[in-house]
């Protein structure tokens, strides 16, 4: 059981690339974890990438194309891109300014249980966002970290979708920390309507130091999933 987990920050990196690499990193682990049935010895590895997208929108497999509002020819003037990827969810915008992480990691080194690694990394944003004085919460049904859930201002600041396979994780969460919230006026935010996203630099009514932000979510990270990064 190996409880290192390899952190790495991709800096700003284009989707479909990082895309490329997060599969690569997958199809590896899962190659040893099948190896690792006649060869009890060997180890399997966990990593944690944070990167930093140029404007793009995905779509998750059981999502509705309906809730893109751009045709191609807008999508291009936006200088955005969009893609439909293998994760859970429905649609989801990354851009500059939200903080991405997707760890991708052999759950069997943690635990088996993917509603449990759902509730961790959503807890790893709540208790963050709490050290900026930022109440936040679950929203039954709907996964992610919400602001103000079961009433008419309800509002989403970090977005989830992963998946799954052999116990190994790829994809991760989106938390909004200087984002342009006009972006997400392209799309229907996860295929919810009538409420609204929003930014850590909107709720605190000021531009946030995003490294710091970083560090915090690894600290609690840490705690929850009881590793260490390297």
């Amino acid at each position: 059981m190996n409880k290192k987990i390899q952190l790495l920050d991709l800096g700003n990196k284009d989707y479909k690339d990082t895309w490329d690499y997060q599969e690569e990193l997958f199809a590896a682990i899962v190659d040893l974890k099948i190896q690792k049935r006649n060869a009890p010895e060997i180890v399997t590895p966990n990593y944690f990438l944070y990167v930093e997208h140029p404007h793009v929108y995905t779509l998750g497999k059981s999502g509705d194309f309906s809730n893109l509002l751009l045709s191609e020819k807008q999508l291009t003037e936006k200088g955005a891109t969009f893609y439909k990827i293998n994760r859970g969810g429905d649609i989801t915008y990354h851009g500059p300014g939200q903080i991405v992480g997707y760890p991708i990691l052999d759950l069997e080194n943690f635990f088996t249980d993917i509603h449990k690694y759902l509730r961790f990394l959503e807890e790893a944003i709540i208790l963050t966002l709490a050290e900026y004085g930022l109440k936040t919460e679950r929203s039954p049904g709907e996964t992610g970290v919400w602001f103000d859930v079961g009433t008419p201002f309800a509002r989403k600041i970090c977005a989830m979708g992963v998946r799954a396979s052999r116990w190994v994780t790829m994809h991760g969460f989106a938390l909004n920390v200087n984002a342009d919230l006009g972006y997400f006026d392209n799309i229907i935010p996860c295929g919810i309507r009538g409420k609204a996203v929003t930014s850590m630099h909107v709720e605190l009514g000021k531009p946030v130091d995003e490294q710091e932000v970083k560090e915090k979510i690894l600290k609690h990270f840490s705690v929850l999933f009881e590793n260490s990064f390297v």
